[in-house]
């Protein structure tokens, strides 16, 4: 077969590219800070602040401001040293410009200036710059106001439009007696699908902070608004202070938090951990943990250290004090740690995460220290604290009869399935394509709603579940309660991918999962107990993206003149006004009290058409905030919750 002349086959240097400085940043920003979208926005906002709070963690300065500017822009201020400003020998650069154009670059790598850091890679700064419009950079430092600014634009040395390029040099414009630095940045809506940074996130970040670095000050202030907001964050007594935060709407087991810390040297590496943790009468643990001040979602090799001896000091003490015999079946660590809130942070001079994006460590040495602190001091906790202990195992023991329970439970469900019966018949219109990332699993409120759906759905990629009122509240519920219910149960089998641990994503049958419910407080309440279900149940739904909200409008708006009917829908009151403008003079309105109203035309092109319906994707953007929403909502503490509901009663 003769070869086709005009074809290139060979593969040599002329098929190289090579991209120059940040140029590798703005062509896969992705690798860099996750995504492009919300969470990506708000990483670069973490970049800047983790250098400040690196600063003040490090005993450098006590005060860190955020500014939400009126152009979508941002600024960081902190009190520490500053950046330094003088010129480096080789690169014949000043320190400022170095840290925000080069990748790699910063004073975290010899552990000489930072004892521990956030930012770890020395790519935060650089990162933030190349995705930005602009950054303007003031340093106050030895008696002078430093400033630069960067800006995506053209480059005259490399002769095209490059990201973070110098556009002044680095200056002097004025005198301070002050230290510290202020970075403000830009983000670039060529790169982000949304530049809004929103006030909720920062404010659950801020609020975490404080409390992991007690007697520091740190401010929120929006101006995005007429009206100028002002927040500030304190702690005086840290972790407790966060514990009794997370619990604030759970019913405790012991008043007093076990708070402990420790400090070990394990490989060349110094490690600090402290722990804070509390057993609350809830179904499900819960655990945050940190590094050098950094959420890791993903937890790390410092979680499962604290897991590991934990579980060790419980089981040693059981015996001893004869609460399990040699012969019974032990129970496991996910038993013991029901209902547990625990708090893990470590400080470590030179961590090592999975990804940029630091939501998961990898030390060994982690691994080592959190056991045996955890042990260790566990033990001599449980010595001092026996009575309360004893209720913890005998707790963990009930557990484990319970796991048992439901093991056979799932065993015998999988028989019957095997035996040919059908959970989904009848209860569910499947869709006739098999590709998940193409298939949409949707629960719609109420049999009439749900009949409209099927009727209005693309049968095609679109499985509608009716769902009938409101599902149990499974904050309150023991598992085996929560397994047998039926209309979870048909919930699960379609969904496929099982529950806490015999969850598996690559059994997910849908890509999007979307609950639609009426734009009222009972469809507020179902909304939230379908997402405390998922969220306790099936969490890496949420956390890999698949959990939709679907908004359906509240108002048509219409007129019928001599060139048709005009037929517009406004989703929230705010809307309505505008919407009126565009369908014009003699505009007609109608409200809607709920899905069960519209028609199946209607519905289609309102909240289920991808073309024109609006979704709500559910993140868990800050896992604390979720937990701690989840119990104020569905928990048995009243008292948050009306504070909340008389604070927020707008649906």
């Amino acid at each position: 077969m003769e070869k086709d002349k005009n074809r290139k086959n060979s593969y040599d240097v002329t098929d190289l590219t090579s991209l120059e400085k940040l140029e590798p940043v703005r062509v896969r920003p992705g690798m860099y800070i996750g995504s492009t979208g919300s969470r990506g926005l708000h990483h670069c906002l973490w970049e800047i602040l983790d250098n400040s709070i690196d600063e003040i963690s490090n005993g450098y300065g006590n005060k860190v401001t955020i500014i939400l500017n009126k152009d979508k822009s941002a600024t960081v201020i902190d009190n520490g040293r500053g950046i330094p400003t003088g010129i480096h020998p080789i690169k014949k650069k000043s320190g400022v410009e170095m840290v925000f154009t080069e990748l790699h670059t910063g004073g975290k790598f010899d552990n000489k200036n930072y004892k521990t850091s956030g930012g770890l890679h020395g790519v935060g700064a650089a990162v933030v710059n190349a995705l930005s419009e602009w950054v303007e950079v003031e340093v106050h430092q030895n008696g002078q106001i430093f400033r630069q600014r960067f800006e995506y634009t053209f480059d005259s040395e490399l002769k095209k439009k490059m990201p973070g390029t110098p556009v002044s040099p680095l200056e002097v414009i004025g005198k301070t007696k002050e230290n510290g630095t202020r970075v403000t940045f830009k983000p670039d809506k060529e790169v982000f699908s949304t530049t809004d940074f929103k006030f909720e996130i920062i404010d659950e970040r801020l609020q975490e902070l404080s409390f992991q670095n007690k007697g520091i000050t740190l401010v929120l202030i929006d101006e995005r608004e007429a009206e100028l907001v002002k927040k500030e964050y304190y702690s005086e007594r840290g972790l407790l202070d966060f514990i009794h935060y997370l619990n604030e709407s759970k019913s405790v087991l012991h008043q007093e938090p076990i708070l402990f810390e420790g400090e070990r040297f394990i490989n060349g590496l110094n490690i600090y951990g402290e722990v804070c943790m509390q057993f609350t009468d809830s179904t499900t643990e819960y655990i945050a943990s940190y590094v050098n001040n950094i959420p890791t979602r993903d937890a790390g090799t410092h979680e499962s250290g604290f897991k590991t001896g934990m579980t060790r000091a419980f089981k040693e003490w059981a015996k001893k004090l004869n609460l399990i015999k040699e012969k019974d079946k032990e129970f496991e660590g996910d038993d013991l740690r029901e209902g547990l809130t625990a708090i893990v942070r470590i400080k470590i001079s030179n961590p090592v995460f999975e990804g940029q994006t630091k939501n998961k460590l990898g030390n060994n040495e982690a691994y080592t220290m959190m056991n045996d602190l955890a042990y260790t001091k566990l033990s001599e906790w449980i010595e001092d604290n026996k009575d309360i202990a004893a209720i913890m195992i005998n707790n963990a023991i009930e557990a484990a009869a319970r796991r048992e329970k439901i093991k056979k439970i799932n065993e015998a469900e999988k028989k019957k399935v095997g035996k040919g019966t059908a959970p989904l018949a009848g209860k569910i219109a499947v869709c006739t394509l098999k590709d998940p990332s193409l298939c949409e699993f949707i629960v719609v409120e109420g049999d009439s709603a749900g009949g409209s759906a099927k009727q209005a759905r693309d049968r095609r990629f679109q499985t509608i579940m009716p769902s009938k009122g409101k599902i149990m509240n499974t904050e309150k519920q023991k598992l085996e309660n929560v397994l047998s219910s039926e209309e979870l149960k048909i919930f699960n089998a379609a969904v496929g991918t099982g529950v806490l641990d015999n969850y598996k994503e690559e059994d997910l049958r849908y890509g999007k999962i979307i609950i639609m419910a009426d734009a009222d407080v009972d469809g507020y309440h179902i909304r939230t107990l379908w997402m405390t279900y998922i969220y306790r149940y099936m969490r890496p739904l949420i956390a890999n993206g698949h959990l939709y909200i679907a908004l359906p409008p509240l108002y048509k708006v219409y007129k019928s003149d001599k060139k048709g009917e005009i037929v517009k829908y406004a989703y929230s009151d705010e809307e309505l006004e505008t919407v009126k403008k565009q369908v014009g003079k003699g505009a007609m309105l109608q409200r809607y009290k709920g899905l069960g109203e519209m028609n199946a035309d209607q519905l289609w092109e309102t909240t289920l058409n991808p073309e024109t319906r609006t979704l709500q994707q559910v993140t868990i953007e800050d896992a604390a905030k979720a937990e701690k929403m989840i119990s104020l909502l569905m928990g048995d503490v009243v008292e948050p919750r009306k504070n909340y509901m008389y604070k927020y009663a707008e649906f």
